[in-house]
């Protein structure tokens, strides 16, 4: 790899501002000071410094987002604002993307990444992996709903999901509104707002929480995003994919 690249895709700085960087003679390669971009490095076994201290290479990159509404889980979109115009120049230039979609009313936990095979583990229908959702809804969810979740609802479409698992948080009697928790395995257009109109009521609101072993970090506003921890990452060796 050419030593602008690396550290252009570190982070540090911009490919214009890493020339400047290396005009001034701020960046070393093992011991050897270097002034030209083009000189090749193995990101693996040099070490590159930037004013004496360590700049590390990491081939994929992990945000968790809290994602907001009015924002579509895309790559690009010409009538919305995507969750990449919130993360930055940078992390499009190195090819990240949301991990599924969440829908445009939709908000919550949002994983992105540029790690291909992270994702379609994590979006095989095979590997069954769980999404936790909290919603807002419009009507009375009672045990007989818990009983045909557990069962496996049939949307409108005559599709049968997969059982899932319905906890009833709250009811408001006065209002007619109930506040519940869902966990699903599948990712069907729409799923949960359908599975909740197939017992007859109206999902409102609807937040995601967690997804395989990810939670939503509760310290992030909408909008806001971090990388993953090394224990976040840790987690995700479940899927047996290069991380």
């Amino acid at each position: 790899m050419r030593l602008d690249k690396f550290l252009a895709d570190s982070g540090i700085a911009t490919r214009s501002q890493v020339k400047l960087i290396l005009k001034q003679k701020r960046v070393r390669k093992n011991q050897e000071t270097v002034t030209n971009g083009k000189v090749q490095i193995d990101e693996k076994l040099d070490e590159i410094y930037l004013d004496d201290e360590r700049v590390y290479y990491e081939k994929y990159l992990y945000y968790v987002m809290n994602k907001p509404k009015g924002v579509v889980s895309a790559t690009e979109d010409t009538k919305h604002a995507t969750v990449l115009d919130l993360i930055g120049e940078l992390a499009q230039k190195r090819g990240v993307f949301p991990v599924g979609r969440l829908d445009i009313d939709t908000h919550g936990f949002l994983l992105l990444t540029n790690n291909g095979a992270l994702s379609h583990a994590m979006l095989s229908p095979k590997k069954h992996v769980e999404k936790t959702y909290v919603a807002k809804i419009e009507g009375i969810m009672t045990q007989e709903d818990q009983v045909s979740f557990e069962k496996g609802i049939t949307l409108d479409d005559g599709y049968e999901c997969m059982p899932a698992h319905l906890e009833i948080l709250s009811v408001d009697k006065n209002h007619q509104a109930s506040l519940v928790q869902i966990k699903i395995k599948e990712g069907k257009f729409h799923q949960v707002k359908r599975m909740v109109k197939a017992c007859g009521k109206t999902v409102i609101d609807l937040q995601r929480i967690s997804m395989g072993p990810l939670h939503l970090d509760k310290s992030l506003k909408l909008g806001e995003f971090r990388s993953l921890k090394d224990s976040e990452l840790e987690a995700l060796k479940i899927f047996n994919v290069e991380l």
